[in-house]
């Protein structure tokens, strides 16, 4: 019998949850059409990680560390599950633009969310893409304690 994929476990359907909570609370919108309430963890779940544009969240580290990417953020960063988690998320930009996104990020830490956030990032392969209209916001835990932040986009494209 397989294994359940890693995206699943118990930890990444409550990550999951925190991520679209979050994403409720910071724009008073859901980030996807599934997020009724009522629904099981594990279809909210899988709604998430099919979702068709990309999701990523990263925890508070000191040099933060992705902590979940959903299929289409694999894709475009031309990366497996186990490549890209645990990753330094900062790794996901060239070294050019990294202190731009770091100001970006902490902006987003400043403000709980930003909007209409646009920058250049890297896949795997060294493909440089231009992300646009991008979402920032802060990932909330139930004791409303900061746990990390999370990013959404569906307008990008090749540079």
């Amino acid at each position: 019998m397989a294994s359940e994929a890693a995206w699943l476990s118990n930890d990444k359907q409550g990550l999951a949850e925190l991520l679209l909570q979050s994403h409720q609370q910071a724009f008073s919108r859901p980030l996807i059409a599934a997020t009724q309430p009522g629904h099981a963890k594990r279809l909210l779940c899988q709604n998430l990680f099919a979702c068709g544009f990309p999701v990523l969240a990263h925890g508070t580290e000191q040099d933060p560390k992705l902590s979940y990417a959903n299929a289409a953020a694999l894709q475009l960063w031309d990366s497996r599950w186990d490549e890209l988690i645990g990753m330094p998320s900062r790794l996901t930009a060239p070294d050019s633009e990294r202190a731009e996104r770091s100001s970006a990020l902490g902006q987003a830490k400043r403000l709980d969310a930003v909007q209409n956030y646009r920058g250049i990032r890297i896949s795997r392969k060294g493909r440089r893409f231009m992300i646009n209209k991008a979402r920032i916001w802060t990932l909330w835990d139930a004791e409303e304690r900061v746990c990390g932040q999370a990013a959404c986009f569906s307008d990008w494209w090749w540079l």
